[in-house]
């Protein structure tokens, strides 16, 4: 049998309250200033309370957090309350591929799930795994964990997952094009057989799907947009620029008072530093997060932006997925990605929650190939930016190499662009 497939209604608004949702969660969701789920939450939230295996499509910043966080809570919470003998045995894990985003994904159980006494802790390499493995000691109910630490864990007999009842996969095809698919085969390989599977991806790729289906049973199937569509209320343009230009375009863009916090996308880390030098010799604060920088420099480097200390977070793809801040209105994609799929999720860090977000894309002489694959997977042309200081003056465009010597030049081994292969291989990268 496939799966069921479900559909929003925008003509009946649901409230939480409404979820049939237990008074602890409830009051926590009041206190958030949460009233309205989105339409991923007025969907999943009930089939996951029946205990239904979900495939989850859906773009960044649709709430897909919250449809899985909140109804694993109420359910560990109601079966905790009929326990005569409270154990000390891992229930739910979710997975998730960047330390940022298991860091926030905690944070959010910490936040729905303060009045109902559950315990929960999150893992990730690059930092001592003490605290952690001082936590797992005195008993979680909920552990989050990116697939490199939980992996060692496990080997260190720190870890046991033979009583898991909820196993939440997130991010999946980004689990794909950060190398770590085999980990995750790895990890399912330690579950129990008996348990409820929540898959979430906002693109579903060959392997992917291939994946979702050896893992989930009968699943409803959640789909808010079209796969790989980019948020209708992000406002897109592009300027083409030859690369020399770039940071002048950028420095010429933030004179606009309105744009108080912007997060720029570069390729690699090397050009995520010089922009940030650049910027400082002109007196715009910004930093810049990216594989080789440590975990506290990572996370103090996005506390600084979320509170306002900083104007610029550069960030390279790593980091794509993996920041959440609330009413961000500007991304700019400083150096267009070479996987077309990444466009969708940087811009994605804008828009957020119903907001308008504005989008900037630079895009030089090397990046046409990029940019056509691009409107290619978004089914519509990036608006172009005719009139700006530093325009093309002529347009030095190589036509692209016959296929299979374009294959050598994107591709290495595997098949996995360089650029993607050069920052996953970043320090501990989530060991």
């Amino acid at each position: 049998m496939g799966p069921v497939v479900l559909f929003y209604l925008n003509n009946y608004i649901l409230l939480f309250k409404d979820l049939h949702l237990v008074e602890p969660i409830l009051s926590a969701l009041q206190a958030e200033g949460y009233t309205t789920p989105t339409p991923i939450q007025q969907q999943s939230i009930p089939e996951v309370l029946k205990g239904r295996d979900l495939l989850g499509c859906a773009q960044t910043g649709t709430g897909k957090t919250a449809a899985f966080a909140i109804p694993i809570l109420q359910s560990l919470y109601l079966r905790k309350r009929l326990e005569k003998n409270a154990n000390n045995h891992i229930k739910a894990l979710i997975l998730t591929p960047t330390r940022e985003l298991a860091i926030q994904i905690d944070e959010s159980f910490a936040a729905y799930g303060k009045n109902t006494g559950l315990r929960h802790t999150v893992i990730f390499g690059g930092v001592s795994q003490l605290a952690q493995t001082n936590a797992l000691r005195r008993g979680i109910d909920i552990l989050i964990a990116t697939p490199g630490r939980l992996l060692d864990l496990i080997g260190q007999n720190y870890i046991s997952l033979k009583h898991l009842e909820i196993f939440v996969l997130d991010e999946a095809d980004r689990m794909l094009d950060m190398g770590f698919i085999h980990d995750v085969k790895k990890t399912i390989a330690h579950l129990p057989a008996q348990r409820q599977t929540l898959f979430f991806s906002a693109t579903m790729p060959t392997e992917i799907a291939g994946l979702a289906n050896s893992i989930l049973s009968n699943p409803v199937k959640v789909e808010v947009t079209p796969v790989s569509s980019t948020v209708e209320k992000i406002e897109q343009s592009l300027f083409f620029v030859e690369k020399p230009d770039k940071r002048l375009l950028l420095q010429h863009l933030l004179q606009d008072v309105s744009i108080e916090r912007v997060l720029v996308f570069a390729r690699t880390k090397h050009g995520s530093d010089k922009i940030v030098k650049d910027l400082a010799r002109n007196n715009v604060k910004a930093e810049a997060i990216h594989g080789n920088k440590s975990q506290n420099a990572r996370q103090r480097a996005l506390q600084n932006f979320k509170a306002g200390t900083i104007r610029v977070l550069v960030a390279t793809d790593i980091a794509a997925r993996g920041i959440d801040v609330d009413e961000l209105t500007h991304v700019i994609n400083y150096d267009l990605p070479n996987i077309p799929e990444t466009y969708v999720h940087r811009i994605g860090r804008t828009g957020r929650a119903g907001h308008s977000g504005t989008a900037f894309s630079f895009c030089d002489s090397e990046e046409r190939e990029f940019l056509r694959d691009i409107n290619k997977l978004i089914k519509t042309p990036i608006p172009v930016v005719e009139e700006h200081p530093y325009k093309m003056t002529h347009t030095r465009f190589t036509p692209p190499p016959p296929p299979q010597q374009r294959g050598r030049q994107q591709q290495g081994q595997g098949g996995r662009p360089k650029t993607e292969r050069r920052e996953r291989n970043w320090g501990n990268r989530g060991r």
